[in-house]
């Protein structure tokens, strides 16, 4: 093909530029562009335009632009010496935040010995079982209850009935405990249980006259004879004894002499041996031949919470007498509690909880309920072979041993752990009775709530009492600096769990709560 002028051959891979031809082919007239770009097909037909929408590619600035910018080379000292202010106030408020804690005033826990975070069970071994003459199979009762008693949160057991209170006090094969080995036997299964034992002492006549046993070893005068039969139980493993304050040993000759004896047998706290002093009477009597008690030999006076009475105490009058104890002083002498007189057994579950969060060491007495081998009889048999009412009977009965272990278990580990509950601050809180709302249908006059609290820092531990057979409700206008809720800890009926506001909190008749509050205020 011929070419012309403007025309040649495109080359393989070669663009063919826009004016390839001449100017009246393809040519599109315009006017002349800034820069000298001309109409026609050789100009871009797309020319970038600025606009918001295009990304701009920024150049960093560079040291002397930046100077420039922040007002001049003193931008550099400005920013040190906001550095060094920042971390000076750091370091300042640092320093008051630890003067704060280090000044402000804090409870001071008092070392307590072990008799004073321990649970004392008073245990009668003829009563573990029913009627047995064959001593040895009472030990082994015994024997067998200690893990549990232990786990139950039992710290150390008051063995009573030990003695025949009408034989020597030489006679150390007691009436109910069969032979000597067998209660040495016991001892040793104790320490492996790690319960302490005490025996108790009461109404013994440890001052008289010995029988001839023909041991020459023996001593002869009646004060020798009882420093011998207290080395010789505390060489068996006995952590203690237990008096009563109408017995001839209690007396400020007779406790310095026993002194002298526990003395040998360890100081360490785990170690020391103890007295306890049974309380008989409304007050604690005086030491005989003395017209007061000599603290510094005595460790525990065990008190009764309800007077002693042939009668059973009504919800009244176990309710003025646990309102006298409540607003009591305190005294030198650390106190140990146990239920005393007689009350109805609504109450029993309530007189618990109260001997637990009272400051002192609770006593419990023996209970069947939380007695192993009395809830183990209940599991034989099947309830199907059963007619409905016994069943129910039966049934009715494991739930109250169930809910008595549990109340237990709940009370004695959480006093175990709680520093307000072994040796916070007691502050009892009178109730208002004109705040008091019983139920409507109730016909006569109902004891009001009795509570306390024990506090240790900011964690308080709230203890209700409804002793009376009615409702009651709190009322805000009856402690107003407590605070508006709480965690419930235990109950007598161990219904009650996780929060509750204190002002809609109705009590049922005859229940006993605690509940744990956090507040940093002061409730005196």
């Amino acid at each position: 093909m011929e070419q012309t002028g403007q025309e040649r051959n495109i080359m393989p891979g070669e663009i063919m530029p826009l004016d390839a031809g001449d100017a009246g082919y393809g040519s599109v007239p315009g006017p002349v562009l800034a820069g000298g770009v001309g109409g026609t097909e050789t100009t871009p037909l797309l020319i970038p335009v600025p606009g918001p929408d295009r990304p701009q590619r920024w150049k960093p600035m560079t040291k002397e632009e930046l100077e420039a910018a922040a007002g001049g080379p003193g931008w550099r000292r400005v920013r040190c010496y906001l550095v060094v202010l920042f971390w000076f106030a750091w370091v300042a408020m640092l320093a008051i935040s630890i003067a704060i804690i280090v000044i402000s005033p804090r409870p001071v826990a008092t070392p307590l010995k072990w008799w004073q975070k321990t649970v004392f069970y008073q245990l009668e071994p003829d009563l573990l079982t029913e009627a047995n003459d064959e001593g040895s199979e009472d030990i082994n009762a015994v024997c067998e209850q200690l893990p549990y008693l232990r786990s139950l949160g039992i710290g150390a057991i008051i063995l009573e009935g030990v003695f025949d209170k009408k034989a020597s006090n030489l006679n150390f094969t007691g009436k109910n405990l069969g032979t000597l080995a067998q209660i040495k036997h016991l001892l040793t299964e104790s320490s492996k249980a790690d319960l302490k034992v005490l025996l108790d002492f009461c109404d013994l006549n440890l001052l008289g006259h010995p029988t001839v046993s023909g041991n020459t070893d023996e001593p002869s005068n009646a004060s020798a004879v009882v420093q011998y039969a207290v080395r010789f139980w505390l060489e068996q493993g006995v952590a203690g004894f237990a008096i009563c304050d109408t017995d001839v040993a209690y007396s400020e000759k007779t406790l310095l002499e026993w002194r002298g004896v526990f003395k040998e047998f360890g100081s360490e706290d785990d170690e020391s041996r103890i007295v306890v002093v049974k309380q008989t009477a409304d007050a604690l009597r005086p030491l005989i031949h003395s017209s007061q008690v000599n603290v510094s030999l005595v460790d525990v006076i065990m008190r009764p919470i309800l007077p002693y009475s042939h009668h059973v105490l009504s919800a009244q009058e176990v309710a003025d007498a646990i309102e006298t104890h409540l607003q009591a002083p305190e005294e030198d002498i650390w106190p140990s509690w146990t239920v005393g007189g007689k009350a109805s057994r609504d109450l029993k579950s309530l007189l618990l909880v109260l001997m637990m969060t009272l400051p002192g060491t609770p006593t419990v007495q023996y209970d069947e309920d939380i007695d192993q081998t009395q809830n183990a009889s209940l599991k034989v048999g099947p309830l199907q072979s059963m007619t409905g009412e016994a069943a129910d009977t039966r049934g009715d009965e494991e739930k109250r041993k169930r809910l008595a272990a549990s109340l237990f278990t709940t009370l004695s580990h959480s006093r175990a752990r709680e520093e307000a509950l072994l040796c916070g601050t007691f502050t009892f809180l009178p109730f208002n009775s004109s705040s008091n709302m019983s139920s409507s249908n109730s016909t006569h006059s109902s004891p009001p709530i009795l509570a306390f609290l024990r506090s240790w820092g900011c964690v308080h531990f709230l203890i209700l009492l409804n002793v009376g057979p009615e409702c009651h409700a709190l009322d805000p206008a009856w402690a107003p600096s407590l605070p508006e809720a709480g965690v419930f800890v235990a109950s007598t009926g161990m219904d009650r769990l996780g929060s509750t506001s204190l002002y809609k909190l109705i009590l049922q008749p005859h229940e006993a709560i605690m509940i744990k509050v956090f507040e940093a205020g002061s409730y005196r």
